[in-house]
Order: structure tokens, then C-alpha cells, then sequence
């Protein structure tokens, strides 16, 4: 199955799968915010309203998240908001310029993951001024809530190491 994913083919040859990647990255972020904001109306309480799904494990808790991943760099004016999306967008950037060479599966899923992801917070920044968190799996000593576009960035993280260790030598 790795090898499937391992496989060297001309640089190019997986950029349409990656922008497919990064599209379902995205609208799955997306529509998941929708549903917790609009559907479930989890702001409506304030920031910490909780729906408890499986409780203590795991939890849908609003969080508006001024700073990158883990609350880290708190943005709290228009100024360190607009570096936060310049600089998400300089990333997504450089890995789109990356994904039109990739010549691994593997390669161009992590790199679409990751811009999908950057992508979905930064139109979170633009519209609500700040990154929509839901996702609490605090209940298992994982104590950041985070949402699907933090997720496929570290996945895709994850990815590109997998795929820098299993192709280090092709």
C-alpha cells in the first residue's frame, strides 16, 4: 500500500490530485464550522459552550482561537491577525509551488493537506476574526481544542515526514 504511495512518476503528475485533496480539506473544515456555528449554534452560549458527545473523552467546546495552532502568537489586533493570514498564505503558497513539482502521492497528499488546512483558517480569520475550535479531546490529556483544518495540517505534516523517511533514498 506504501508503495503505491511511494512511487516516483514526472514532477506534475500528482498536482490535480492534490488540489482535489486540498479541496476536500477544505470543504470539510468548512462545513464543519458551519454545522457548529450555524447548525448547532455552539457560539450562542460564549466562548467554552459545551455539547457533551462522549463525555469526558471527547466533546464539541466553542473556542475562538486569535492565534495559530494551540493558541500560540495570540492576534488580538487587525495588524497581527493580517500577518497570521500573510503568513499562512506565503505557506500554502510556497507548498502550492511544491505540489506542481511533486512526483509522490505521498508528497502531494501531505502538501495538500497542509494548504487545505491554512486555507480553511485563514478564511475563518477574514470572516469571523478569528479561527473557529471545536474538536475537544480533552478527556484523554489532549488539552487543546482545535478544529478539521488544524488536524490536516498536522497530518500533513506527519505525512511529509512519513514520506521523507520512506523516500530518502529515491
Amino acid at each position: 500500500m506504501l508503495r503505491l504511495f511511494a512511487e516516483r512518476r514526472a514532477p506534475g503528475a500528482f498536482t490535480v490530485y492534490g488540489f482535489a485533496v486540498a479541496g476536500v480539506v477544505l470543504i470539510a473544515d468548512q462545513s464543519s464550522k458551519f454545522w457548529v456555528l450555524g447548525m448547532l449554534n455552539l457560539d450562542a452560549g460564549g466562548p467554552g459552550s459545551r455539547i457533551q458527545v462522549f463525555d469526558p473523552w471527547f466533546n464539541l467546546t466553542m473556542v475562538w482561537n486569535r492565534g495559530i495552532s494551540f493558541g500560540l502568537f495570540q492576534a488580538n489586533s487587525l495588524v497581527q491577525r493580517l500577518v497570521l493570514v500573510v503568513v499562512s498564505l506565503v505557506i500554502a503558497g510556497l507548498l502550492t509551488h511544491w505540489m506542481f513539482q511533486a512526483s509522490r502521492r505521498l508528497q502531494a497528499t501531505a502538501f495538500a493537506m497542509i494548504i487545505g488546512g491554512a486555507i480553511g483558517n485563514v478564511i475563518d480569520r477574514f470572516s469571523h476574526g478569528a479561527v473557529v475550535d471545536f474538536l475537544d479531546f480533552s478527556g484523554l490529556y489532549f488539552p487543546y481544542v482545535f478544529n478539521v483544518a488544524d488536524a490536516a495540517i498536522s497530518l500533513g505534516v506527519a505525512v511529509m515526514i512519513l514520506d521523507m523517511v520512506l523516500c530518502r533514498n529515491r
